[in-house]
């Protein structure tokens, strides 16, 4: 009887090619550290353009402008994308996990480049957009490098691609533990388990981690410290889980259908919707710039800046048309980021609300967005444990365990009952549908899809 060859590669006797194994996701981790903190520290450089061309001009002329800027960069960032790696388009996650299963191939050579270059201009220049999928494809692409010079097995192949997302999602966030988690919990019908693979993408991510530190500094992304709330107040984090279930599965609709809608304009008139897109977004950059741009600034300058819920509310609205029109602009870029900006405009509203009912309760709301930024993630991608892992990572606000647990599992929960999807189970099936493959040939147990 022959034996199992993913046993095999982890007996005892195997400790060298273990120790070779580990060291490539090490390497991994490195390179796409490195790679992925300049990424992000070019586009902190390039995202001072509004100022710098309101220092010139002004009123509608400025307006005008903006728009035709960003409009400018959005069309050329989707030809670029269209015509020399199309599936550098978007977060990428989803190409990830079609490579894991054997229906995708991680075209290296075009995609680190045309991912960066172009992922770079096109968040730079307003798109709500997060950098998180940008370096997630990144990390993957230096796994599919290395495998390629190193001989390796399919399943070692396989882990190195999640060691390198795992890599390029802790560089994103400076967040390992989450970025760990995201690998077992996202991609657990994908990821081949042995002690190796496993070893890999913790090594991956600490290494991606330390080197992210050491270029860009050691602090959580979104530093926000909050009082423990007060534990007959789980039941509001709850409640807010509901509403964040609806919410994410409304989310990952309106990407879903407006991605239908792009392509459907863009075959009549090719690049008509990414112009119209990065017109819209580049006026919004002057007049109503916390619409706009990934999200990191405007998250933090409302959960800093106490906000009246009329504008919460809207800012929400507008976040949301904002986000799933900007993804379906055919540029590279995830949705982390703007989902977390998002969410926390509705948990404070939420959190608002309830202390506008109940003044004298001592209601943080502060404490209500930092759940709600878990809670979405978790209502959209379906990871409630990498939703407070990576919210408590993020904000370093340890006090908010629980009311994270209650709100991420809630909201969880909700999305299942409600019929909601993956959000990237969903963008798979799409992708592996425009490239006329059928996962179901390769039977359920290969793909993970049935």
């Amino acid at each position: 009887m022959m034996d199992d060859p993913v046993e095999n590669l982890d007996r005892p006797g195997n400790r060298n090619a273990q120790i070779r194994y580990v060291t490539l996701a090490g390497i991994t981790g490195i390179l796409t550290s490195t790679v992925g903190s300049f990424f992000h520290l070019l586009i902190d450089r390039l995202q001072v353009w509004p100022h710098l061309l309101a220092e010139h001009i002004s009123g509608t002329v400025l307006i005008i402008s903006a728009a035709l800027i960003t409009m400018c960069i959005t069309v050329l960032s989707a030809y670029f994308v269209n015509r020399y790696a199309p599936e550098a388009r978007g977060s990428g996650v989803q190409e990830i996990e079609g490579a894991m299963l054997g229906l995708r191939t991680v075209h290296w050579r075009r995609v680190l480049p045309i991912k960066f270059f172009t992922g770079v201009a096109a968040i730079a220049s307003g798109m709500v957009l997060g950098r998180e999928g940008p370096t997630i494809h990144i990390g993957a692409s230096f796994s599919a490098a290395i495998t390629d010079f190193f001989k390796v097995s399919e399943t070692e192949r396989r882990g190195m691609l999640g060691a390198g997302a795992a890599a390029g999602l802790a560089c994103a966030f400076n967040a390992p533990l989450a970025a760990i988690l995201f690998i077992i919990e996202e991609t657990h019908r994908q990821f081949p388990y042995t002690f190796r693979t496993y070893m890999g993408i913790i090594v991956a991510a600490l290494l991606a981690t330390m080197m992210t530190q050491v270029i860009g500094g050691t602090a959580p992304d979104f530093s926000m410290l909050v009082a423990a709330p007060e534990n007959w107040l789980l039941p509001a984090f709850v409640a807010l889980g509901c509403l964040l279930g609806v919410l994410g599965v409304a989310l990952n609709a309106g990407l879903m259908h407006m991605a239908v809608l792009a392509s459907s304009i863009n075959a009549r008139i090719p690049y008509l919707f990414p112009a119209l897109v990065g017109f819209a977004v580049g006026a919004l950059l002057i007049l109503m710039p916390l619409s706009v741009t990934g999200g990191e600034y405007a998250l933090t300058f409302i959960a800093e800046h106490s906000q009246g819920l009329m504008f919460l509310l809207l800012l929400a609205i507008m976040r949301y048309c904002t986000m799933v029109t900007s993804y379906s602009a055919g540029t590279p870029g995830g949705i982390f980021a703007p989902m977390l900006a998002l969410s926390m405009c509705v948990g404070l509203a939420f959190g608002g609300t309830l202390d506008a009912l109940a003044p004298s309760a001592g209601i943080v709301p502060l404490a209500f967005g930092i759940a709600a930024m878990g809670g979405l993630f978790s209502a959209s991608v379906r990871a409630p444990v990498v939703g407070v892992a990576l919210t408590l990572e993020l904000t370093a606000s340890y006090t908010m365990v629980m009311p994270l647990i209650a709100t991420c599992v809630t909201a969880n929960m909700v999305a299942q009952w409600i019929g909601g999807r993956p959000i990237y189970d969903q963008l798979l099936e799409k992708t592996l549908a425009q490239a006329e493959i059928n996962p179901a040939a390769k039977g359920p147990d290969k793909t993970g899809l049935a």
